[in-house]
């Protein structure tokens, strides 16, 4: 009897190990980010990973439209009042299912594309090439700075009675963490995770 209630125990501790390793998988994720002059300015490319619950991947099939909002900023620090912000850049990126072709939308300033399936749809919302964050007039060569790079799924855009599903569900709260790096001017501005 003993012996039983033991195996039970391991086996309800082995399953919830399980689905929070699966929980943990979802969300979005960094893994590489790249600030590069070109003339006057400065471009980001950036890639993350993004994984979806299936109950998102569902409601995207069932014609949910979700919105991606990629945001950067670059920081000063200064001791003597707050932070000076002198970029600061948004860009949003729309993901749709397509059912009479069977196939995955991304639109994002312009920019189109279709995928036949959610991996190579997410793949392509989490890639960013060329967006100009930074023009070279608002930023001091001789100074230190840090940017800051994220991407949320922008709640505030899902149809209401979605919205209300997304304020109970923590499936539907998928963004990545801040990710600040020290920006360099005049020096190589790499990250990669």
């Amino acid at each position: 009897m003993i012996q039983s209630i033991k195996q039970l125990i391991f086996c309800c501790f082995l399953a919830l190990s399980f689905f929070s390793v699966a929980a943990g998988a979802e969300g979005i994720k960094i893994t590489s980010v790249e600030l590069e002059r070109a003339d006057n300015d400065w471009l980001l490319n950036a890639t993350f990973k993004i994984e979806l619950s299936p109950g998102l991947e569902d409601a995207v099939q069932k014609g949910v439209v979700l919105y991606f909002q990629t945001e950067f900023d670059l920081t000063r620090s200064r001791w003597y009042w707050f932070d000076e912000k002198p970029a600061i850049a948004q860009r949003q990126t729309r993901l749709s299912y397509q059912p009479l072709t069977q196939q995955y939308r991304i639109a994002s300033e312009g920019f189109t594309f279709s995928a036949k399936t959610i991996s190579e749809a997410l793949q392509a919302v989490g890639t960013i090439g060329g967006w100009r964050v930074i023009d070279n007039y608002q930023i001091d060569p001789t100074k230190p700075y840090t940017a800051g790079l994220r991407m949320t799924l922008d709640l505030s855009k899902l149809p209401k009675p979605f919205q209300v599903n997304a304020l109970n569900n923590r499936d539907w709260n998928v963004s990545s963490d801040w990710l600040h790096f020290p920006f360099l001017p005049n020096g190589p501005n790499l990250f990669k995770r």
